[in-house]
């Protein structure tokens, strides 16, 4: 089968592998029809890393997928061959600590799409999957819709931990794809009131036309100053979503007393730092979102049902013959690019 294969930092190419072939009984195959490009996936790309996860060359990478049954192994009850499905790329083991009281996210001997160490990615031809892993869209969402399920289960579940009330006034920093995410599930709970930022003007106009209350550039203006000007006792949740430094400086200086952080950007650089002033003097609570848990099938739904439009959120398309495009092009943050789809 076709495959993009990392071979070094900002160098990947199409080569021929072998082909997957099902080996137990819950094993899935899978035709792999769109891959989205995600921001982890420009870690490896641009430095082969994140954090302990160093790839080791030639490495398949991309997590984000929709695809269609081609096969299935003898005790597959859940999807048949022809099926198109939502992709959960996480494999938890079921049988950890972590697993045994509902944290398959934090699973100790996880198996993930495109993660060095644990298994290679969905950019190529086909792949397998337990069918536990597989989310039929019974034809009530398009693939590209279905692709966008790992991302938008992300923002669901970091909704869903945050608790997030209907009389909560929130923020979220960063409007990539996650932010974005994040914005759609909020407004599903009908926060009351939704500021966003980001450094990208036409990411911030997407965020407008997404329900967001009030936007700002933190180049062009003051946000700590604007956000406490509308609202002086500060907000009830901040979900920092850049992995940037200055984001999470903002973030506590606009949390009201009794606020809680939500971090979910991945950072480049091995430490963060806080005001350990204004977070005991604020009695802050700080989370950190690991990917989804159990949410593949709840984001499924909520497009199906029409109650969130994720289709704004893909800009652009590349062939499988031309992923550095793609690549190159979302690393620059160039053309209004939100998220970029590889077809297979």
């Amino acid at each position: 089968m076709k495959a993009i294969v990392l071979t070094g930092i900002n160098r990947m190419e199409l080569r021929d592998v072998p082909d997957p072939t099902i080996e137990k009984d819950n094993d899935v195959l899978l035709k792999i029809e769109m891959v989205g490009i995600c921001g982890s996936d420009l870690h490896y790309y641009e430095t082969g890393r994140i954090g302990r996860q160093i790839v080791e060359y030639p490495f398949i990478i991309g997590h984000e997928c929709s695809a269609t049954v081609k096969a299935i192994g003898g005790s597959v009850t859940r999807v048949k061959v022809g099926d198109r499905v939502a992709v959960d790329p996480a494999v938890p083991c079921q049988k950890c600590s972590q697993c045994r009281v509902g944290r398959e996210n934090t699973c100790e001997d996880l198996r993930f799409l495109g993660c060095p160490g644990q298994g290679g990615g969905c950019l190529c031809e086909y792949i397998i999957m337990p069918q536990e892993s597989c989310f039929p869209t019974a034809g009530a969402i398009t693939l590209e819709q279905a692709a966008l399920c790992e991302p938008f289960s992300i923002g669901v579940y970091a909704v869903k931990s945050a608790h997030v009330p209907q009389t909560a006034n929130i923020a979220i920093l960063g409007t990539g794809p996650i932010g974005l995410s994040v914005l759609l599930a909020v407004k599903v709970e009908k926060a009351r009131k939704i500021y966003v930022t980001d450094k990208i003007d036409t990411r911030l106009e997407a965020a407008r036309g997404a329900g967001a209350a009030w936007t700002g550039n933190p180049n062009q203006i003051d946000i700590v100053s604007e956000i406490l000007t509308a609202e002086p006792l500060g907000l009830d949740v901040v979900f920092e979503c850049c992995g940037q430094q200055e984001a999470l400086d903002q973030a506590f200086d606009i949390l009201k007393p009794g606020g809680r952080l939500v971090i979910i950007g991945t950072a480049r650089k091995d430490r963060i730092s806080f005001d350990v002033d204004t977070f005991k003097r604020k009695e802050l609570s700080i989370s950190y979102v690991r990917r989804q848990n159990h949410c593949v099938q709840t984001a499924l739904d909520l497009i199906a049902s029409g109650q969130v439009d994720v289709d704004f959120m893909v800009t652009h398309h590349f062939p499988l013959e031309e992923p550095q495009k793609g690549f190159d092009l979302v690393a620059g943050y160039r053309d209004g690019v939100i998220k970029a789809m590889i077809s297979v």
